[in-house]
């Protein structure tokens, strides 16, 4: 008889857990449907792997898996992402772009990251920052939310681009924990800690291989699932 008593009390007490975890405030979108403008350069749009759609309309070409948009819907499948990376832009080429884009797509968040054509081609961070400054500003107008990466980094880099990135990059997180941005590490999530400011993976020394998209995807989408819904 006391055993069916503290069965039944056991029971009982695992009901009331599942009742209040019903209603207890959801703390993030992991289970919601929202969309996503994915804005960047070739790290973006999946090179050398995938053409991103915006490079080759309507869906773009290669191996999907190539791009960390893949790997973002392989675990949201309800969510909407659009890959809108093009390979080789500057972030001054991205911020003209990302005019029409947000308009055109009206996302619920946008992943911005951009940088690294303009400082491999001698540009400043001052430059780097400027623009990112007027991309986030594009996207707080319209209503998106912000979600801020950091620069990847390269095999091929110099001492100089690397103390720029750094300079970027500290600054991205800043200014995200500052103004309430949603930030993703990204520079930390493909950097090699064998071989620091070099990609843990890459088949041309310049982008991340599959195994590294799959790796921002996962980061990216950890911080997306992750927020309050004051956050996005």
């Amino acid at each position: 008889m006391g055993n069916i008593v503290f069965v039944a009390r056991v029971l009982s007490v695992i009901a009331m857990l599942f009742f209040f975890a019903a209603l207890w405030p959801k703390n993030s979108w992991a289970e919601k449907k929202f969309s996503v403008l994915a804005l960047g350069d070739s790290t973006t749009a999946g090179t050398p792997g995938f053409f991103s759609p915006a490079e080759k309309p309507p869906q773009g070409d290669g191996d999907v898996r190539s791009q960390y948009a893949y790997w973002i819907l392989q675990k949201h499948p309800a969510w909407t992402v659009w890959n809108r990376g093009v390979r080789g832009w500057r972030s001054d080429q991205i911020l003209k772009r990302f005019q029409r884009e947000v308009v055109t797509y009206n996302p619920d968040v946008v992943v911005v990251l951009a940088g690294v054509n303009d400082l491999h081609q001698g540009f400043s961070a001052e430059h780097v920052e400027s623009n990112l400054r007027k991309i986030y500003d594009v996207a707080l107008a319209k209503k998106a939310v912000i979600l801020a990466c950091t620069i990847l980094p390269y095999n091929e880099s110099t001492a100089l681009v690397k103390q720029e990135m750094a300079r970027v990059n500290e600054w991205i997180r800043a200014l995200s924990q500052e103004r309430g941005f949603l930030f993703c590490d990204t520079y930390a999530a493909l950097n090699d800690p064998a071989n620091p400011g070099n990609l843990i993976g890459t088949p041309d020394g310049i982008h991340p291989d599959i195994e590294g998209y799959r790796k921002m995807g996962e980061a990216i989408e950890v911080v997306l699932a992750t927020s309050p819904p004051s956050a996005v």
